[in-house]
């Protein structure tokens, strides 16, 4: 479905035709306009019209439709196409979740496909629409308001999932958490929010260094202006850091799951000590025990009046001594 359409002219938003087609005609002929046709999800039929019209690719078609992309960038002869995947935090929940997100780039057009409730375009429209001067720049700057939206997304989440690691760390680390099944699980999840969040950013860096102008590729992309390349620029240096903090949050998320690990095989073994111990002391008594049961008509004090309390007074003492000599060892 279309959620939003229209003409920006010298900057500003102004009333159009309905039919696309005369939309269009009438951007490119006025020379310093653009169309900006903004839809969530639409089917292939909707999507029919909007690519007869504006001479989309068949492959970048099939990928808008179908959705699940990684971030990309691809050059077609009449259009740009990049695909982002926006990122959410669930506070209730601590979970992250990834919609999608493509934009078509050409010449006085652009159209943007929106995939999962993430990262609505309504503020980035909004914005756009009280800044002329950025509007001036055509389609390049609403690739660049949403690319710089997306990676300030991914700023704010960084910081929430580096807060739960720090959760988490307390944790793993309480004298009284630390060893539970719920912290495993709570680790594995997290780690896996920590991958989801790792798909969405880290395939994003290369795309973003052809736009800021320093690709391997050429100094330049197609359909994107050349005053744009310094805001690209800063959009990458703001993913770089959220890369490094994805790839801090991976590391350090492996090493506590690895210390968790080692406190659970440690308190076994301190379990596995204590229950040798009890162990030990219980056979004490029970081979003193089992050989005076074994019922021979000639042992030695079987008779004796004082061997009953004898036996029982040697079984305690000996208790006595076990339990000091573990407890010494800190076995107990």
């Amino acid at each position: 479905m279309i959620v939003d359409s229209a003409i920006y002219r010298d900057g500003h938003r102004t009333e159009g035709p309905e039919d696309l087609s005369d939309a269009l005609d009438a951007a490119r002929a006025s020379g310093n306009a653009f169309v900006w046709i903004g839809l969530y999800e639409p089917t292939e039929r909707e999507f029919e019209l909007v690519t007869e019209e504006f001479g989309l690719h068949p492959l970048a078609v099939e990928d808008a439709l179908k959705a699940h992309q990684r971030p990309k960038l691809e050059v077609y002869d009449d259009s740009l196409f990049v695909v982002l995947k926006p990122v959410t935090y669930e506070p209730d929940s601590d979970a992250v979740s990834s919609g999608e997100l493509m934009i078509f780039l050409g010449d006085s057009f652009v159209v943007t496909v929106r995939h999962g409730e993430g990262s609505p375009l309504k503020a980035v429209r909004h914005r756009l629409e009280q800044n002329p001067d950025m509007m001036r720049l055509g389609p390049t700057a609403v690739l660049y308001s949403i690319a710089d939206d997306t990676v300030d997304h991914y700023l704010e989440v960084a910081t929430e999932l580096q807060t739960d690691l720090e959760e988490v760390e307390a944790e793993v680390f309480s004298p009284n958490d630390g060893g539970s099944r719920h912290t495993a699980s709570r680790i594995y999840t997290f780690k896996r929010q920590v991958l989801e969040f790792r798909r969405a950013t880290g395939p994003l860096a290369l795309p973003l260094t052809r736009l800021a102008g320093s690709g391997v590729t050429g100094p330049g992309v197609p359909f994107v202006h050349d005053k744009a390349q310094p805001f690209f620029r800063d959009v990458s240096d703001h993913l770089a850091r959220v890369n490094d903090s994805v790839e801090g949050l991976d590391r350090l998320v492996s090493d506590v799951l690895s210390a968790h690990l080692a406190q659970m095989s440690v308190r076994q073994n301190d379990d596995m000590r204590k229950i040798s111990a009890w162990a030990a002391m219980a056979a004490v008594p029970t081979m003193i025990a089992g050989i005076y049961g074994m019922n021979f008509d000639h042992m030695p004090e079987l008779h004796w009046v004082c061997g009953y309390p004898a036996v029982i007074l040697l079984m305690a003492v000996l208790e006595v001594l076990l339990f000091r000599l573990f407890k010494r060892r800190g076995w107990l």
